[in-house]
C-alpha cells in the first residue's frame, strides 16, 4: 500500500500571512494524522517564508506518523536535520529563491556531493530520498550515491495527464522499473491531485509514498466550504 504524506508547507504560508497562530501548524499536522494521514512532510527555505526551523523542531512533539523533511543540503539544513532526526531526508536541489521545486538532481554531475551528505544521514538511522526526474541515467546516478530511495518529480506527469495520460505516465514507470531493478525504493511528489494520483499509483510498480500539499490543501479549502457555510448561517440565524 502507498503510505500518503501530507506536506503542510500550505498551512504555515497562510499563517505566516497574517502573523500570529492561526492555523495552528502543530494542531493542523496532529488532526492530519488522525484522519488518516501516515505521515507529515515539511519543506523549510532559507528565508524561512512558510515552514521555520523552529516549526521543524516542535512538530516531533506531535507525530506518530513517519517524519519527512525535504530540502537543499546547506549546512544550516544538515543541522537542522541532524538535531531532529526525522524518520526520512529527501534532498531537493531548489535555490533559495525558488517559489516550490522546479528540478531533480543531476545525480551524476552532484555523486560525491549527494554520496557524502547521505552517508552523514544515514549513519545516524535518517532514510534518504533523492528528488529525481523520470529519466533513467538519473535514477542509476541516485543508485550509486547510496541513497534509500528516490522521489519521483511528478510535475511533468500532472501537466500532461489531462491531454494523454498513457503518454504522461509512460516515463515514470520506465524509471520506476529500473529503480526497482537497482533495489532503490520509489516516492513521488509534485502536482498530484485526487484527479490524477489514482492513475499514477496504479502504474508505478512498487510506489512506497506520495507527498502531497498544495493540491490536498488547495482540494480540502473546496470539499470544505460547503460544511462551514452553514455553520455560520446556523449561528447567524
Amino acid at each position: 500500500m502507498t503510505q500518503l504524506s501530507v506536506n503542510i508547507n500550505k498551512i504555515a504560508t497562510l499563517r505566516n500571512s497574517r502573523g500570529g497562530n492561526v492555523p495552528d501548524l502543530l494542531k493542523v499536522a496532529a488532526d492530519l494524522q488522525s484522519y488518516g494521514a501516515q505521515g507529515i512532510t515539511i519543506h523549510p527555505r532559507p528565508d524561512q517564508r512558510h515552514i521555520r526551523y523552529d516549526d521543524a523542531l516542535a512538530l516531533p512533539a506531535v507525530l506518530t506518523t513517519e517524519f519527512n523533511i525535504e530540502g537543499n543540503p546547506i549546512p544550516k539544513f544538515i543541522d537542522l536535520v541532524l538535531q531532529i532526526q526525522p524518520d526520512q531526508v529527501t534532498l531537493v536541489p531548489d535555490s533559495d529563491d525558488a517559489i516550490t521545486s522546479n528540478a531533480g538532481w543531476d545525480t551524476v554531475k552532484n555523486k560525491d556531493f549527494l554520496a557524502e551528505v547521505i552517508s552523514e544521514f544515514q549513519s545516524h538511522g535518517i532514510r534518504t530520498s533523492i528528488f529525481v526526474d523520470p529519466i533513467e541515467k538519473m535514477v542509476e546516478g541516485a543508485k550509486n550515491t547510496g541513497t534509500n530511495r528516490i522521489e519521483l518529480y511528478t510535475e511533468a506527469y500532472a501537466q500532461n495527464f489531462k491531454k494523454n495520460p498513457k503518454k504522461a505516465i509512460a516515463p515514470y514507470a520506465q524509471a520506476a522499473m529500473l529503480a526497482n531493478d537497482l533495489g532503490v525504493g520509489i516516492n513521488a511528489g509534485h502536482d498530484l491531485n485526487l484527479e490524477n494520483t489514482a492513475f499514477f499509483a496504479q502504474n508505478i510498480l512498487n510506489l512506497l509514498e506520495v507527498s502531497i500539499g498544495h493540491a490536498l490543501v488547495s482540494e480540502s479549502l473546496y470539499l470544505g466550504f460547503e460544511n462551514v457555510i452553514p455553520m455560520y448561517l446556523q449561528r447567524l440565524n
